[in-house]
């Protein structure tokens, strides 16, 4: 299988680390490693200073995978697949689909999460949102059809914000276990409604044909750690999981599950670091938005720290954000590397950075305003 360019991949790389200002980074504020040991307890940290880099279990250490499943309502360590998030999206595609196979996705969305599909052969249809963002899911039902194997969904979605109610959530997984089609739910953004009646459940404890990805990136502000994991019930997906892991990393790094271990035993102090980052940052933003309303057409996201505004430009959206970036140095990213047709962009707040970037951006429209 030949596979295509990963378009925001390849954006990101032009300057992501030259641009001073990154007005659209969906992790939250990245922590040092002294703020993370300083959460440890003694035994833990004892373990860390103690570690031997040495080739690890497979599946991923067994005191991290207890961690994890308490993130759950019925997973098991058993039942966890410790990898890296990319990682977890291309096996499970390669695993789950053959040619021919018919995929239905949440779009726009993370590239990997529908091209790979397609990059395999399969016909991918798109569940588009709303003009207000919102997903429908009745245009989901009218995409599936007798041949459909899968559905991808992405809630709290990348790049909009957007959430769906637990009850069409349930719908969801009802139509699947009625037609037997499987599940891949990437929940990178989990825990990070901003109003927690809002919370939905993993799809892997709502439905035993699912798999759910997660990890520590977004809402644990631990990137660099590239440690996530892929949850089944399903004993078959997880052995096919197993073995194509077995071509890609083989085994995980030990220093990455250790201080993912520290962090899964301090989450809940870490998810309201980030929430309480998101939401003083969203204020500020939406102010923003709202003083440029000539520039902006502003629909506030429900959850997570990325929002996707649609842009008033002239030119296209691909010129203002190349200038913006090499101009002022604020990074924004284009619809076109969502494939997206609409005139949007991803603009992220769970960064600390975000005031002087705002006040970076609002000098470029004043002199675009002159």
């Amino acid at each position: 299988m030949k596979v295509s360019p990963f378009k925001l991949e390849r954006y990101f790389d032009k300057y992501e680390f030259s641009a001073p200002h990154l007005l659209s980074s969906s992790d939250c504020e990245p922590l040092q490693l002294n703020e993370l040991m300083g959460m440890a307890d003694d035994q833990t940290r004892h373990e860390w200073e103690t570690l031997k880099l040495g080739y690890t279990e497979s599946k991923g250490d067994h005191v991290f995978r207890k961690e994890i499943s308490k993130l759950y309502t019925s997973i098991s360590p058993e039942e966890v697949l410790v990898l890296v998030p990319e990682e977890g999206i291309f096996i499970s595609m390669n695993a789950l689909l053959e040619k021919g196979d018919h995929v239905v996705t949440t779009f726009p969305g993370y590239q990997s999460l529908y091209q790979v599909a397609e990059d395999i052969g399969c016909q991918v249809s798109k569940w588009e949102p709303d003009q207000g963002l919102a997903f429908q899911v009745e245009d989901l039902k009218a995409l599936i059809t007798d041949k459909t194997k899968l559905i991808v969904i992405n809630f709290p979605h990348n790049p909009t914000g957007a959430l769906i109610s637990k009850d069409e959530l349930q719908g969801i997984v009802d139509m699947a276990r009625e037609k037997d089609i499987v599940v891949f739910s990437d929940e990178m953004y989990r825990f990070m409604e901003y109003d927690e009646k809002d919370r939905l459940p993993s799809v892997c404890d709502l439905y035993e044909n699912a798999i759910s990805l997660f990890g520590l990136s977004k809402t644990f502000g631990l990137p660099g750690l590239r440690m996530g994991w892929l949850t089944t019930r399903n004993k078959n997906f997880m052995q096919e999981l197993v073995t194509f892991k077995d071509y890609t990393t083989i085994c995980n790094n030990a220093p990455g599950e250790k201080l993912g271990t520290i962090a899964l035993q301090n989450k809940d102090k870490l998810i309201a670091r980030s929430l309480g980052i998101i939401k003083g940052n969203l204020t500020l933003l939406e102010g923003f938005a709202h003083r440029h309303q000539e520039w902006f057409i502003w629909k506030t996201p429900k959850a997570g720290s990325i929002a996707f505004p649609e842009l008033r430009v002239k030119g296209t959206v691909m010129e203002f954000c190349q200038d913006l970036v090499r101009t002022k140095g604020v990074m924004l990213l284009p619809h076109d590397v969502y494939d997206f047709a609409r005139p949007h962009v991803r603009m992220g707040f769970g960064r600390t950075s975000l005031p002087s970037a705002l006040k970076a951006f609002e000098g470029y429209l004043a002199e675009k305003s002159t």
